[in-house]
């Protein structure tokens, strides 16, 4: 199997998470049957949200790259990244080696349009960020899918700030469910473009919805296994 490398740590749950996931998607009757990953667990990455929403916070780009490259040299032979808002620096990350980058919107798409036609309407939970900078509009105006998005998303900003101080509770899971019903009233499918709320998708009851990093995993087993 092939080895991937992953740049983590956007939130560290949400990192271990996508392990987590990995492991269970995996039949395996042994060890050596699991994915082999390498995982750059780092929390320092300058805050996505500071730089893209404040505009006021350290510039992301630089660290993702030099953790491109060190996953590179550790081995990787391809590279993954658990953060939707990230993506939005994707094209440096491709630029800085010559791995292939497993795109989380990519393998989220490939789904998306397997299951619904052009014209539907997907409602959006994600960080402001990913509408602010379009992080998936060229995808939904390839695909012909219309995104929804709330018409405040402080609310959802807020939730999202509260699992990364460790609160995937109770509250947590009852804001999230209040949410996702409010947007889910103007939408056929729930798309999950947070990594953090991929934390809380227990909430979700009623009503359709798609996990980006559920299809980041499967994008990854599929690469691994040379498919």
């Amino acid at each position: 199997m092939k080895t991937v490398g992953i740049i983590g740590g956007m939130g560290p749950e949400a990192t271990v998470l996508l392990m987590q996931k990995l492991l269970a998607a995996v039949p395996a009757r042994d060890d050596a049957d699991h994915i082999p990953l390498i995982v750059h667990q780092n929390p320092a990455v300058p805050s996505r949200i500071a730089r893209l929403i404040d505009g006021t916070g350290e510039d992301p780009a630089p660290v993702l790259v030099q953790m491109a490259k060190q996953l590179a040299l550790a081995g990787a032979q391809a590279l993954a990244m658990p953060c939707n808002t990230a993506h939005a620096y994707a094209p440096q990350i491709i630029a800085a080696t010559d791995l292939p980058f497993l795109d989380m919107r990519a393998a989220t798409f490939m789904q998306m349009r397997s299951t619904y036609h052009p014209g539907a309407r997907i409602g959006v939970l994600a960080s402001p960020a990913v509408r602010m900078v379009g992080v998936y509009d060229q995808l939904f105006k390839d695909s012909g899918l219309i995104p929804v998005f709330l018409a405040d998303d402080a609310r959802l900003l807020a939730l999202i700030r509260l699992v990364k101080s460790g609160d995937t509770g109770p509250v947590a899971l009852a804001e999230m469910a209040q949410i996702a019903k409010s947007l889910a009233l103007q939408s056929e499918c729930l798309l999950i473009a947070c990594t953090e709320l991929s934390l809380l998708t227990s909430a979700l009851t009623d009503m359709p919805w798609i996990d980006s990093l559920d299809c980041l995993t499967s994008s990854i087993i599929a690469y691994a296994n040379g498919s």
